[in-house]
């Protein structure tokens, strides 16, 4: 999540005049960006399965998002401006990749600490 999180970063500027007057693209980039790094805070600091949890369903999120925004034009939605851009590019699909990665780490991690433990 934290190739993510850079990525999201090193983009933000440039989205940012996507609907400047409401809360822009370059700031819910920079958000998501902050909500990656405390997932991948949350699970280096605790490790448990709601660290797994919330990780996976932030990095799960960014990728349904950049998807979907890819794909369809939603409309903008109150303050949220419409992010469609129907290309890929290197970044664009380097973070698609990570993030589906993180995504099945993060379930991977928690369905390790979810097995029942045998005593013997």
């Amino acid at each position: 999540m934290i190739v993510s999180a850079v990525i999201h970063f090193q983009l933000a500027p440039g989205f940012q005049q996507a609907y400047p007057g409401g809360i822009g693209g370059g700031n819910l980039f920079r958000i998501q960006a902050v909500i990656a790094v405390l997932a991948s805070l949350y699970v280096l600091t605790r490790g448990d399965r709601a660290a797994y949890a919330v990780a996976a369903a932030v990095a799960l999120s960014a990728l349904a998002a950049v998807v979907l925004y890819r794909y369809v034009q939603v409309p903008t939605i109150g303050p949220i401006p419409s992010m469609y851009e129907p290309i890929w590019y290197a970044k664009k699909a380097f973070t698609a990749v990570a993030e589906a990665t993180a995504g099945i780490l993060a379930i991977t991690g928690y369905a390790l600490l979810h097995r029942p433990r045998h005593n013997t």
